[in-house]
């Protein structure tokens, strides 16, 4: 048993409150897709109208985050792969769940740094979270870490969730773990699409155009 009500949690916070706050970070870029700078603004504006924000971003984001990411990283030092010996479809998914993890968990980390750290320090407003976005993803350096960041947090998520619902005892035998399979590798590829086109929306010269002219407002305010 040791260990045990640990890993639980662990695949418990996975799924409640992650995979939603997940969800709704891939909604919220997408909009960028579907209606450029406004809808995008319009997505970040709500998010932050809700009632007592800060205490549902604790309690229902960072501090599950910081469990789920460091007991992750400890799950993934003490993981034992062995693809090498025997390269079957699951020895491949143990190995690039705990790969993903790592590197979604390094991302989240840069990412919250650029982001809602930079407005909780007052360098950047909420209205020119676009305009930075564009700036990392203009970068063929960063933009590149993007992409694989953000396929990696989609198979994580994924795989995450189909691991979830053997481990919980919810997809018990053979024929509904491969249902299931397909429906989350398949999820796996929708939402690494939706992602990869946020990124490309963001490169837009909409995005560009509002951070310039913030910037130059601030430039004569000074």
């Amino acid at each position: 048993m040791k260990g045990f009500y640990s890993r639980k949690l662990h695949s418990l916070l996975g799924v409640i409150p992650l995979s939603l706050f997940f969800v709704e970070h891939l909604v919220t870029n997408f909009s960028a897709v579907e209606g450029g700078k406004e809808a995008f603004n319009g997505a970040v504006a709500f998010l932050n109208s809700l009632p007592l924000v800060i205490v549902l971003e604790t309690f229902l984001i960072w501090l599950p985050l910081f469990y789920h990411g460091v007991y992750g990283l400890y799950i993934a030092y003490q993981a034992k792969p062995n693809v090498g010996r025997y390269g079957n479809e699951r020895n491949w998914r143990y190995t690039l769940q705990r790969v993903s993890g790592v590197i979604t968990f390094v991302f989240v980390i840069w990412h919250v740094w650029e982001t809602r750290v930079q407005v909780a320090l007052g360098n950047v407003t909420h209205e020119q979270l676009g305009g930075v976005i564009h700036d990392i993803v203009m970068n063929p350096v960063t933009f590149i870490l993007y992409l694989i960041s953000v396929v990696a947090a989609s198979y994580h998520f994924a795989n995450g969730l189909w691991s979830f619902l053997v481990s919980w005892g919810i997809t018990v035998g053979p024929r509904a773990q491969r249902v299931s399979s397909y429906v989350c590798m398949s999820l796996f590829a929708i939402i690494s699409i939706m992602f990869i086109a946020s990124l490309f929306a963001f490169r837009n010269v909409d995005f560009q155009t509002a951070n310039s002219m913030i910037d130059a407002v601030k430039s004569v305010l000074v």
